[in-house]
């Protein structure tokens, strides 16, 4: 596979060892014969915010062309804005009344854990206009046997939006609740697994840190607050969520600056390139704009993922990538937990406060204990926890 997803290079060549799964770049052979077809193509955001359909459309064209007069019934996964299935749905009407009926199914797997997700899903929502083929979709699902949510196409597709859009809003909450706590001395841990606790609200999405990053959360707020304003609304909420989380990234590197005295030819290590574990995804990873913020400071960078390093190399070739955590640190006067990675969650604080220059770890997942930590001689820097003693002084000057 051309990515990495637990369980999918199994899955796949299982699959495709059985006949029951093949592959092609040719629409009219993938076409053939085929009941129902499913457009999961990318829709990434363009630089002035809103979804690039082109993917979209050319497959719509390309689909309709390989149909001819067959009926299918077209199934559209990717997620695009409201109205697009409608979009779709008229490119039958181009070609003389095409039987082509088209249903909404937005996807809801989260990176990392894909395939259970699939297999085990919350609810499969299914949005048409066309009752018959709204319920021939809905019987493809019937053997998972969980909710199915029958609705019209701009319901369906809204679904997908709001859900994202509702859960980077727990995060920025959470994120603007931890600055709060920093100031007058709680903890944001205690506040949020008090608030978690409470049904209504959820423990889900309620961890402070550097943010959301991913192919999903920052695009779709993004596209979801275009579309507002394309219809004349205000998404005062929406672009605050956008504002919030860029802002602790910000808040982050100014934090180390202060500690450090400056950022200027110093060396710091960041555990952790993807946007969450068990993903090579470096997509809006918050690294990426850890990386762009400490290079234009002239930090000299080294950083250390499981499987991201490659992946981030793309967008920065020149980035120096360590296998071991500890290798990344020796000689830096600071550490950034960037992703909540197992591994880094149980490091060697006595090797590694052996190989730093200077003993600061930010803890931009706040995955270490704040008081095991400092007792291990580092200044610690979490998300909603209040900052400890900093860096000790002899004879005037900070080691």
């Amino acid at each position: 596979m051309p990515f990495f997803e637990p369980g999918l290079d199994e899955l796949v060549r299982k699959g495709y060892q059985a006949g029951t799964l093949t592959f092609t770049t040719a629409y009219a052979d993938a076409l053939d014969g085929a009941e129902f077809v499913f457009i999961a193509v990318g829709t990434p955001t363009t630089p002035s915010g809103h979804p690039d359909l082109s993917n979209v459309r050319s497959a719509g064209r390309e689909i309709v062309r390989c149909l001819g007069n067959r009926r299918a019934i077209l199934v559209s996964k990717s997620t695009a804005p409201v109205g697009i299935s409608q979009t779709l749905e008229h490119l039958h009407q181009l070609d003389g009344g095409l039987d082509l009926p088209i249903v909404a199914n937005p996807e809801f797997l989260r990176e990392g854990s894909a395939i259970h997700d699939f297999m085990e899903p919350d609810r499969v929502v299914l949005g048409s206009d066309d009752h018959e083929a709204r319920a021939a979709v809905g019987e493809l699902y019937e053997e998972l046997d969980k909710p199915i949510i029958y609705t019209d196409m701009k319901s369906a597709e809204m679904v997908k939006y709001a859900c994202n859009a509702f859960l980077a809003t727990k995060i920025s909450f959470i994120n603007e609740i931890a600055e709060i706590c920093e100031r007058v001395g709680a903890d944001v841990r205690d506040v949020a697994r008090g608030m978690g606790l409470d049904h209504r609200i959820g423990a889900h999405f309620l961890n402070a840190g550097v943010g959301f990053g991913g192919s999903c959360l920052p695009k779709d707020v993004r596209a979801l607050s275009h579309l507002a304003a394309v219809y004349g609304s205000h998404p005062q909420l929406l672009n605050a969520v956008l504002e919030i989380n860029s802002e602790q990234r910000r808040r982050l590197v100014g934090r180390l600056r202060n500690v450090l005295g400056g950022l200027r030819g110093t060396k710091i290590a960041i555990l952790g390139l993807a946007f969450k574990p068990d993903t090579d995804d470096v997509r809006d990873a918050p690294s990426l704009d850890l990386i762009n913020l400490l290079e234009y400071e002239e930090v000299r960078i080294t950083a250390c993922d499981p499987i991201a390093a490659e992946s981030a190399r793309r967008v920065f070739p020149d980035l120096e990538c360590e296998e071991d955590p500890l290798l990344a640190a020796t000689g830096c006067d600071a550490l950034i937990i960037a992703t909540e990675w197992q591994q880094f969650r149980n490091l060697d604080l006595d090797a590694l406060r052996r190989v730093m220059r200077t003993p600061v770890i930010a803890d931009g997942r706040n995955v270490l204990d704040a008081e095991t930590v400092r007792r291990k001689g580092f200044v610690y820097l979490g998300f909603g926890v209040a900052d400890g003693p900093g860096l000790p002084v002899v004879a005037g000057v900070t080691v």
